[in-house]
């Protein structure tokens, strides 16, 4: 029988000085997410810890009304579009929630965050992000971004203004389309994923894909015996790096047996 083997991690990096990036891991209901804060130093952490903090009390609340067996889903049900549209409703929720927040009180304005999550039942995972954090998938050997960001430069790449070697040094690389907070109802892209024996996924902030490109994520994640050892190892290399941002990585993936994980566990600053 195989288990969820998890680990998370932020980091400060080398050149902030506050560390705005939280993860979260609740095994009992399947959630795993990263948020990335903005704004500003307090607003940014505020946002961050808000969602972190929200969004599994919200998810298991809405999810009950779809579900007699109290948010303990059958893994055939992450595929459902009421289950898909219970997850959407919920983030567009915080997002609309948090908007309010920083257009009442002095001090908050432009804050924000980023947040890339699954919700995982059995060999079934439902993806979700807003933003450009971002959720990669190794299987085989292999690294997949699932997740496409959502940012004016990704859209450029889209419609061929600007070429993917140019997308590293854009002045507008940093410039999101959507995020927990817009001006706007925020839209989360939803996605099911299939999970095979041996898959790892790798939710992280962009201040480590930022440091770190896809050659050096695999070969982290492939040289590392669990996922405590990949957080390590990958926040020491994003550091390495030049640690430009706040970083935080989390790394969900399967092992053989039955012992227990904790129901619940959350991070910020190391």
């Amino acid at each position: 029988m195989s288990r969820l083997v998890f680990s998370g991690l932020t980091d400060t990096g080398r050149l902030r000085k506050e560390n705005q990036d939280k993860w979260l891991a609740d095994e009992q209901l399947g959630l795993f997410l990263v948020a990335d804060g903005m704004g500003g130093a307090f607003a940014g952490e505020l946002a961050s810890r808000i969602v972190v903090e929200t969004l599994p009390l919200a998810l298991r609340k809405k999810l009950r009304r779809h579900s007699r067996a109290r948010c303990h889903l059958a893994p055939q049900s992450l595929s459902s579009p009421k289950v898909q549209e219970c997850l959407r409703d919920v983030l567009a929720g915080i997002s609309n929630a948090l908007r309010a927040q920083s257009q009442d009180q002095p001090g908050l304005h432009g804050m924000g965050a980023t947040v890339v999550l699954a919700l995982i039942r059995g060999t079934q995972a439902l993806l979700a992000h807003l933003g450009d954090s971002r959720c990669y998938l190794l299987r085989g050997g292999k690294l997949e971004c699932l997740t496409k960001d959502h940012t004016l430069v990704q859209l450029l790449l889209d419609t061929g203004e600007i070429k993917p070697d140019e997308a590293a040094t854009h002045p507008a690389r940093h410039k999101l389309t959507r995020f927990v907070g817009m001006p706007d109802e925020a839209q989360p892209d939803v996605r099911p994923v299939e999970l095979a024996p041996g898959d790892t996924l790798l939710l992280c902030s962009d201040g480590l894909h930022g440091m770190l490109g896809d050659t050096e994520l695999l070969a982290i994640l492939t040289a590392s015996r669990n996922p405590e050892e990949s957080c390590r190892r990958l926040v020491a290399a994003a550091n390495a790096a030049g640690g430009k941002d706040n970083i935080a990585v989390l790394v969900v993936g399967t092992s053989a047996g039955d012992k227990a994980l904790p129901k619940a566990t959350s991070g910020s600053a190391t």
